[in-house]
């Protein structure tokens, strides 16, 4: 799993293809945002060399894109990939991202939605049924003067949470 950076113009994609040479690509995650440059998330198959990823990763930089390598970013693999294009474009918006564990069960998401009540504004939205434990759900607007009153509220949930805002994923194809 790895975000590369590749020019906005036609036949990018064909480039990119033909520097990461005879591999599958398991996965493509793209949207045009009319900017000099574009954001993509890709899955690329390996075939069993514990090398080959980072020869992959050697090529791309070679070829000049800029690559971050996903394959161990949890944050990346459960959601981000799922929401590529979604960029806030509203200026002076205070998005902070958070993960959220709760017991998954029917009704567990609406409980969740309820206890969160409509104090803060909820700018991203992503949430997974995995068939496991525990879902996730990710995103709020707090201004700068709420902070301290949204991580009380938080707290006060009793939801386990971690705040993944800084995350690297996050940061190329969402904030």
């Amino acid at each position: 799993m790895l975000a590369v950076t590749i020019p906005e113009e036609k036949g990018s994609f064909k480039r990119f293809c033909q520097t990461i040479g005879n591999r599958a690509i398991t996965e493509f995650n793209y949207r045009y945002t009319g900017e000099a440059s574009a954001n993509v998330f890709v899955g690329v198959r390996l075939g069993g060399n514990p090398q080959e990823r980072q020869q992959i990763l050697d090529l791309l930089m070679k070829a000049n894109y800029q690559v971050n390598d996903f394959t161990d970013n949890e944050l990346a693999k459960l959601h981000v990939r799922y929401m590529i294009g979604g960029k806030n474009k509203t200026e002076n918006m205070n998005e902070r991202l958070f993960s959220f564990e709760f017991p998954e069960h029917p009704g567990a998401l609406e409980k969740f939605l309820d206890a969160m009540g409509g104090i803060f504004n909820i700018t991203l939205f992503h949430y997974r049924n995995h068939g496991a434990a525990f879902g996730q759900v990710l995103g709020f607007e707090v201004s700068k003067d709420k902070e301290s009153e949204f991580f009380e509220h938080l707290n006060a949930l009793g939801y386990q949470f971690e705040e993944a805002t800084d995350n690297l994923a996050y940061q190329a194809f969402l904030n």
